[in-house]
């Protein structure tokens, strides 16, 4: 008798566990499913669909965000580049040119990334009107697969299967879903990803307290050195979008780096091979009918005060707004070969560049450190 009242006792011990268990199972089930339903509907990298009216969307992770805003949300215009781009105003070229402009920055961005974001770009919105793509040489010599960071291939791509790992995602339903609802404070995408520097930083003291000169290189680097990498970048990153999109105007421009950047060049002995990589990439894109390109490097009243500077190469926001002015007016444009049209040939900006390097006095700047 004592062992069948063990074996009802067992029984019914077993039967509560699993009771326990499915219960444990299904309430984790439905609250999976209200977590994917509620990323899905409020959407906070805009993966299936373009922003919610009135929900106030922080938008501050260009890996996340960006291929979601360039496949949903509405735009005629876009801004690629690395952190050089994140200072424009987007409203700036709705007032001087008319377009409604989108902010597609990636910082420290390597070509591969420029493609990342125009393949799915191109895809969603064919009918584009410009691209604003700021190039930086330095990292136009590195691999052509090469990016700043690992990308999250689950935003990139078009596999619904991989999504989980979006919308079963604690950092987003936290820090992007219920986060603004409980401290609603939008992003304004006119401004998106702009620098955090205050004015306070624009400063020489500033620039030159964090400054640290190279080491000299004693053997200088071969003039045509870079040109091999870049011609590939250009080849397999860039002009594929140039080409396959000729509806599209390219604007491309070369940034402002302050006189400090020079130093570097000349302390790791590669002048003329910058130099050159400058001019293989202005003449390679400006053959494109669709193209324009303008040289901003060379520009003394920016690049020789760093009282317009927050670090050796980042420029104070009203050179953004002055760059948006020359796009639309045509001040700074590199003329196309073989033409008398507007701007200057590429090789007069080249000139004046080598002019202001090599005639400035760097251990003067520098003794004020």
């Amino acid at each position: 008798m004592r062992k069948k009242r063990t074996d009802i006792c067992e029984n019914v011990n077993t039967g509560g566990y699993k009771k326990a268990l499915m219960g444990i199972v299904a309430l984790a089930a439905a609250f999976c499913v209200i977590v994917v339903a509620l990323i899905v509907y409020v959407d906070p990298f805009f993966h299936y669909h373009k922003p919610l009216e009135g929900f106030p969307y922080q938008v501050d992770n260009q890996l996340c965000q960006n291929p979601g805003m360039a496949k949903n949300m509405e735009y005629d215009s876009a801004i690629l580049g690395s952190s050089m781009t994140v200072n424009f105003n987007t409203n700036w070229f709705e007032e001087l040119m008319g377009l409604d402009t989108i902010k597609l920055s990636y910082s420290a961005a390597f070509p591969k990334d420029q493609a990342n974001i125009m393949e799915i770009l191109f895809e969603h919105n064919p009918d584009v009107k410009k691209i604003f793509l700021g190039i930086d040489v330095i990292t136009y010599t590195g691999a052509v697969d090469q990016t700043k960071y690992p990308i999250p291939e689950y935003l990139y791509d078009d596999n619904v299967l991989n999504d989980v790992s979006y919308v079963l995602n604690k950092d987003v339903l936290l820090n992007y879903v219920l986060r603004p609802i409980a401290d609603p404070e939008p992003t304004d995408l006119a401004t998106v990803y702009a620098s955090w520097w205050t004015e306070e930083y624009y400063s020489k003291e500033w620039v030159l307290h964090n400054y640290t000169s190279p080491e000299q290189v004693e053997q200088e680097t071969a003039a045509d050195a870079y040109i091999p990498s870049v011609e590939e970048n250009l080849a397999v990153n860039i002009c594929p979008f140039i080409e396959a999109n000729p509806q599209t105007e390219f604007v491309i421009f070369f940034p402002p780096y302050s006189i400090l950047y020079w130093n570097d060049v000349l302390k790791e002995n590669h002048l003329d091979a910058t130099i050159e990589e400058y001019r293989y990439i202005a003449s390679r894109l400006n053959a494109y009918d669709n193209v324009e390109v303008y040289f901003f490097p060379d520009r003394e009243d920016i690049i020789l005060d760093l009282n317009h500077y927050a670090d050796y190469s980042h420029y104070h926001p009203d050179f953004n707004r002055f760059m948006a002015e020359c796009f639309a007016d045509g001040n700074c444009l590199v003329q196309k070969e073989g033409t008398d049209g507007q701007g200057k040939p590429i090789d007069e900006y080249l000139s004046h560049m080598l002019e202001i390097v090599e005639g400035f006095d760097f251990a003067a700047l520098l003794a004020e450190k």
